[in-house]
C-alpha cells in the first residue's frame, strides 16, 4: 500500500479519521500505529480505534501535524503473524450450516475443514461489546447475510456475513450465518480486558473436545492496542 492510499481528515479539536482503501489496507496500516507506537515513533495518540475502511485517531495533541505525517508515510502489506492465537472451541451445529457449505459448494464435513483450518485475524470491533469482525477466510467463502434476520440471535452463535466471521457475545438480533455455538465468554466486565478479543488479535477455531483450553498463548501475546 502506498502513502498516497492516505487520507487524514480532522474530527474537532483532537482527532483525526484516516479513511483507506479497503480492509486489508486498513489492518496493514493499523498494524503499522500500532508498531511505530511500541516503538515511539508515533506522537501521542490516546486512542486508536480501527473500522471497516478508516481508523479513528482520538486524542491527538497536534491533528495538523501529523495529517501531514501519515501523508508521507508508506505502509507494506500485512506483516506475518508471529506468537500465539486465541482458541475457540465450536459446536458446529449452526442451522445455517448445510446452507453455508451449499453456498461454497463442499459437503458440511469440508465447510468445518475449512473453517477450522482457517487463521483468523480481528480486523475491528463493534456492533455490541466484544464482539470481533474476523477477516482470513478467502474471497470465494463470502457469504450473504440472510434475506431475513432473525429477532433474537442466543450468546455464543458463530456467525458468517460477507468476508467476515464473528461470535455474538450477547443475545441479540442478527441477520449473519449461524454455523455453531461456543462456550466462550467473549465479553465479561469481571475480567480485563472485558472483551477477549481486540484488534489484531488472531485467532482459530477448533471443533468443541478436540482442544484443551480456549487460549494457548499468554494474556501478553495478543495485540492488546488501539482498543
Amino acid at each position: 500500500m502506498s502513502s498516497a492510499a492516505v487520507r487524514a481528515l480532522r474530527v474537532g479539536e483532537r482527532a483525526l479519521l484516516v479513511e483507506l482503501a479497503g480492509c486489508e489496507e486498513t489492518e496493514a496500516f493499523h498494524a503499522e500505529l500500532l508498531r511505530r507506537r511500541a516503538a515511539g515513533a508515533l506522537p501521542a495518540v490516546r486512542e486508536i480505534v480501527p473500522a471497516a475502511r478508516t481508523v479513528l485517531l482520538d486524542g491527538v495533541a497536534d491533528p495538523d501535524r501529523l495529517a501531514a505525517e501519515l501523508a508521507r508515510w508508506t505502509v507494506g502489506p500485512l506483516p506475518a503473524r508471529v506468537g500465539g492465537a486465541i482458541e475457540i472451541p465450536v459446536r458446529y451445529d449452526g442451522p445455517d450450516l448445510v446452507e453455508v457449505a451449499a453456498l461454497w459448494g463442499v459437503s458440511v464435513e469440508a465447510a468445518v475443514r475449512i473453517h477450522t483450518e482457517t487463521e483468523f485475524r480481528v480486523a475491528f470491533c463493534g456492533f455490541a461489546p466484544g464482539f470481533g469482525y474476523l477477516t482470513g477466510l478467502d474471497e470465494r467463502y463470502a457469504v450473504p447475510r440472510r434475506a431475513t434476520p432473525r429477532t433474537a440471535v442466543p450468546a455464543g452463535s458463530v456467525a458468517l456475513a460477507g468476508p467476515y466471521t464473528g461470535v455474538y457475545p450477547r443475545s441479540s438480533p442478527g441477520g449473519w450465518q449461524l454455523i455453531g455455538t461456543t462456550d466462550v465468554v467473549l465479553w465479561d466486565t469481571g475480567r480485563e480486558p472485558a472483551a477477549l478479543l481486540a484488534p489484531g488479535a488472531r485467532v482459530r477455531f477448533t471443533v468443541a473436545g478436540s482442544t484443551t483450553g480456549t487460549r494457548c498463548a499468554a494474556e501478553g501475546s495478543t495485540t492488546r492496542g488501539g482498543r
